[in-house]
Parts: C-alpha cells; sequence; structure tokens
C-alpha cells in the first residue's frame, strides 16, 4: 500500500513513522510513504503557503494553488481507487471499521492542515473525504496522519509477528480487549488469574470473551449498545455483572 502525506513539516512525519511497526513495514517494501510540502509547489520567491482569511478574522488560511499541486503530483500513476483524505476537526471520527476499509486501498493522500485551516474550495475540489481523531483541537494534522497510517499498516498482511494479533485487538470487534499477564505469576500478592494457568483453551477463550464483554460494560458501555450480542455473550455478560 502506497501512502502520502501532503505536509509543511516532512521531516516530521518520516522521523516518527520509521519506527515500530510502520518502519519495519516501509523497510520491508510492505507500505510506502512520500511526504510532499506544498512550500515546493509555490510560485513566489518568498514560498508562501497561506494568506490571510477573506472576510477578516484571526490566523492564516493555507492557499489552494499550491495544496492542489502537491496533490496533483501524489496523484501521479495513482490507481483509480486512490482516496484523498484531509484530516479535520470537522471531519467524520476515525474508527476501526474505517481504518479496515481504507486498508484495502491501493493509495491514501492524506493532507495535514496548519494554522486556521484550508481553503474551502482545495476541500471540494481536491479531497474525496475528511476524517477526524475525535472532538478536540491539534496544532496540525502531521500527528493525525501518523496515527492513521500506523492504524492501517498493522492491518496489512505480513506486517505483525502473529496475524491474530490485529484481529484480537481492542474494537477490532467492537469491544474492548480483555486483560493481559505475564511472568511473574505472582506480584505483590496480585496473582494471575488460575484460569489463565489451566491450560484449558475452551475455558481461557470463554473467560477473555466474558472479560472484554465486561470492560466494554464498565468503560465503554457506548460500544455495547452498537452490538448485537449471541446469546453466549449475553449470558457471560450477565455473569460478570453478577461478580462485579
Amino acid at each position: 500500500m502506497r501512502f502520502d502525506v501532503i505536509t509543511l513539516f516532512p521531516e516530521m512525519v518520516l522521523q516518527a513513522a520509521s519506527c515500530g511497526v510502520t518502519g519495519k513495514a516501509i523497510e520491508n517494501d510492505i507500505v510506502s510513504l512520500t511526504v510532499w510540502n506544498p512550500r515546493d509547489y509555490t510560485h513566489d520567491k518568498h514560498k508562501t503557503v497561506d494568506d490571510r482569511p477573506f472576510g477578516g478574522g484571526q490566523g492564516m488560511v493555507m492557499k489552494y494553488q499550491p495544496l492542489h499541486d502537491a496533490v496533483m503530483a501524489a496523484k501521479v500513476d495513482a490507481k483509480p481507487d486512490c482516496k484523498v483524505v484531509y484530516l479535520s476537526p470537522q471531519g467524520k471520527q476515525i474508527t476501526q471499521s474505517l481504518l479496515q476499509e481504507a486498508s484495502e486501498l491501493s493509495q491514501l493522500i492524506l493532507v495535514a492542515g496548519r494554522y486556521e485551516g484550508l481553503d474551502e474550495r482545495f476541500i471540494q475540489r481536491d479531497c474525496d473525504e475528511e476524517w477526524s481523531l475525535g472532538d478536540y483541537v491539534i496544532s496540525g494534522g502531521e500527528l493525525a496522519a501518523l496515527i492513521v497510517i500506523d492504524g492501517i499498516t498493522r492491518l496489512l498482511p505480513n506486517v505483525l509477528g502473529n496475524e491474530q494479533s490485529a484481529l484480537q485487538d481492542s474494537h477490532s470487534d467492537g469491544l474492548l480487549d480483555y486483560p493481559q499477564f505475564t511472568r511473574p505469576e505472582v506480584i505483590d500478592e496480585m496473582a494471575v488469574p488460575d484460569v489463565l494457568l489451566s491450560g484449558n483453551h475452551a475455558l481461557i477463550s470463554r473467560w477473555r470473551m466474558k472479560q472484554a464483554l465486561g470492560r466494554t460494560w464498565q468503560k465503554r458501555p457506548d460500544l455495547l449498545n452498537k452490538k448485537t450480542l449471541s446469546a453466549e455473550q449475553e449470558r457471560l455478560l450477565a455473569q460478570f455483572k453478577e461478580v462485579d
């Protein structure tokens, strides 16, 4: 899969993406990452990418032409399913299902805005969608772009050491993850649950499902409201609530 990021801070994106799962995926040619700086597509000696907003107001607005030309450069040799996404607090919220859907694309162009925003005509003419991390504002879209790249990359084949890891993550099935434990078995009289030491995989599987349901009920009940539970899941959740 190919990622392209339109950004005024290309080093920020490249350096962060070189670490961890994404860095290994790039090194193994599973994904590619190219950055495009709108300043390289300006037509004045000062490389101006922003200007004052029409109608007055605080701050500056990123200009249409440098952004448009940067996207056009990123689209050279693009496949038909290439999508341009503006990372904006006004966009639809990024979810695991959205990332899963995006992982089927061959190319994703992410536009990282700065200042007070982008010229609306660029958003309307050049962007297919707007995505948001949530109902808050950060200084620019670079961090959001990196989160999207990481979230999608880990879903791609041959990226994670264990192909089942992504399937078992929180939100992958609409639930939060179950508790995890490792050695030592006891820490300050806090012991690992006996079921995890039993070797009985059926019991372990049921325990983990019960814990995932219970954690979701405790911490994110809104997720349960969106999910249709099986009869077995309803029973396990009822058992969790009785103990809780």
